[in-house]
């Protein structure tokens, strides 16, 4: 049978000798290679495709080089030089049958995105040896307006709050604004501890920190008394870098006289080069001195732009040379009287949409009045 036009059937016999003559002859072809177009082979006769890919491997068979022929011929001198150039038509099929009957769901919160649960196994566990106590964990949460900050044991039926303290609860203490900054997180974490060991009566024996420094402290506990309380920070999926906000809530806990164990180089101030932590930088940002900086500054440089970003500062009568009395205030405040006051039930009058199913007796009196109606319908027509 005769080759098709623009196709010449090459022979796989080539010899060890002829294919080095053939090296040596075309040097300047093999160095302008490019890798194998399958479309480019010619056809073969008796021969299947893992034959020729052999025969390519081997390196016996040609292929079409850029500088001689096009894609769809094939001339007898060109040759493949790698294997791996060759992209194969065979893919494996991964999520097959057996793999959608051995698929297992990942938890709900973990698919919701909400718990991390790696970092939950590790806070949650309980050392055996210490059966069935609690093993409790400081939440912090911020969310657009509000800082949640709760004490927390799991069980098995969930998480048991133990006591909570929310930002929102700050205007009680003298803080109407910035409810969410880091300033706030402090006396969020403040109010949250010294309100737990006024519940346990623990808060005369663990005073904490009372003048704010922002310097490490640590509490211990003391001999002949009930030993610190002890829980650890739970962070969710916050980024843990130098500086975020729920270190401040874990600074403001610590003060108040709760044990956690951390350190100082999550707080601001703390450089990573030199190694050493600036506790005044700390200091500032936990009285709000940096924001009374920020609107000092703005107030100098662009008067509108400072009426803009403090309009609720402006409004509430807040200054930069006031912020900072207002927390020492409101630090006291705290210490003085940090128990939940809950507010009295609201009377809620039940509203109804539909209407109220009558009586017997006010069937029968409807029944009544519609009869005497008629009557006296019938009545008049008879008169005219």
């Amino acid at each position: 049978m005769a080759a098709r036009p623009n196709y010449r059937p090459v022979s796989c016999s080539i010899t060890k000798h002829q294919h080095l003559k053939y090296i040596k002859k075309k040097k300047k072809i093999i160095s302008q290679q490019r890798p194998l177009n399958l479309c480019s082979m010619a056809p073969h006769r008796g021969s299947s495709c893992r034959t020729l890919l052999t025969a390519h491997a081997r390196g016996a068979l040609p292929f079409s080089s850029a500088a001689e022929s096009t894609p769809q011929s094939l001339t007898p001198g060109s040759f493949i030089r790698r294997q791996k150039d060759c992209k194969m038509g065979f893919v494996k099929v991964v999520k097959n049958k057996a793999y959608f009957k051995r698929y297992q769901v990942k938890f709900r919160r973990r698919r919701e995105g909400k718990t991390d649960f790696f970092a939950r196994k590790r806070l949650v566990v309980q050392d055996k040896n210490k059966y069935n106590t609690p093993k409790y964990r400081m939440i912090v949460r911020f969310s657009n307006r509000d800082i949640i900050c709760q004490i927390a044991y799991a069980k098995i039926e969930g998480d048991m709050i133990v006591c909570a303290a929310y930002s929102h609860e700050l205007p009680k203490y003298g803080i109407s604004v910035g409810l969410t900054n880091y300033a706030a997180a402090y006396c969020t974490g403040l109010l949250l501890a010294r309100r737990l060991l006024n519940k346990f009566g623990l808060d005369k024996v663990y005073d904490g920190q009372v003048e704010v420094t922002g310097d490490e402290f640590n509490v211990e506990s003391i001999d002949g008394q009930p030993g610190a309380f002890t829980c650890y920070l739970d962070a969710g999926l916050a980024r843990t870098t130098t500086g975020n906000k729920v270190f401040g809530a874990l600074k403001g806990a610590v003060d108040g006289g709760l044990s956690i164990p951390h350190s100082t180089k999550r707080f601001p101030g703390y450089d990573v080069e030199s190694k050493e932590f600036n506790a005044e930088v700390h200091r500032k940002h936990i009285m709000g001195i940096n924001v009374s900086e920020y609107m000092s500054y703005l107030m100098e440089e662009d008067e509108d732009a400072y009426k803009k970003q403090f309009s609720r500062f402006i409004k509430n009568g807040v200054t930069p040379d006031s912020i900072e009395e207002m927390y020492k205030k409101a630090h006291a405040a705290i210490r003085e009287n940090p128990v939940h006051e809950k507010k009295p039930p609201k009377e809620v009058k039940k509203k109804r949409w539909n209407r109220a199913k009558l009586s017997l007796a006010q069937r029968k009196d409807r029944v009544a009045q519609k009869k005497a109606s008629f009557l006296r319908a019938q009545e008049q027509e008879a008169a005219e």
